[in-house]
């Protein structure tokens, strides 16, 4: 058996009555439309593009990047983060790194390691030693960022230091290739806390 087609009724004044699907229709694609805005406003998404953070990370792997973590603290040392890189024009593709030096410190790099303030950093996820040398201290607001790949990436060593307002957000997971899905792990750094 056929169905009629449906017809909407005029109510009084002209005004069409909607029947209560049409409602449900219009109220799920508007909250699917506020949820996406919400989504895009808080968090991105970013690719990996390079090899610079491996053994880490991965080229072809996917981010989710928290836009509002620093909007209750400060970044930390071991976060993973997503910037424009200084001195580039707007537009530019965005880097990922991870925050070793925080304002005020000083960075040296020296026998194959990083040093914070003269005292060695334990660095388990380090791809292997460093083969450049080199010595920076950081202002107010002005962090150093390193590949985790150090000897192949191109990160504060080249250009310096990373300017606060130039962070996008801390990567807080991984959700592409699904057998790498999930979060990070959170390093302690003892010897920065006084053990030389």
């Amino acid at each position: 058996m056929q169905r009629p087609p449906m017809r909407l009724e005029p109510l009084a004044g002209g005004e069409i009555a909607l029947g209560p699907w049409v409602r449900d229709l219009l109220e799920t694609l508007l909250l699917a439309l506020l949820t996406f805005l919400v989504v895009n406003a808080l968090t991105t998404r970013y690719e990996v593009l390079s090899v610079s953070m491996e053994p880490t990370l991965h080229e072809g792997q996917y981010l989710v990047v928290s836009k509002i973590s620093y909007w209750f603290h400060e970044p930390e040392r071991g976060d993973i983060t997503v910037f424009q890189p200084p001195n580039n024009p707007p537009g530019a593709i965005p880097l990922i790194k991870r925050v070793i030096g925080l304002p005020g410190e000083h960075v040296e790099a020296r026998d194959g390691r990083i040093w914070i303030d003269g005292a060695a950093l334990n660095e388990p996820y380090v791809g292997g030693l460093l083969n450049y040398n080199g010595s920076w201290t950081l202002g107010e607001d002005e962090y150093f960022t390193l590949g985790d790949n150090r000897n192949n990436s191109h990160d504060s060593h080249n250009w310096g230091v990373l300017p606060g307002e130039n962070i996008i957000g801390k990567t807080v997971f991984r959700y592409w290739p699904l057998n790498k899905f999930g979060t990070f792990p959170v390093y302690a750094y003892p010897e920065v806390e006084g053990i030389p």
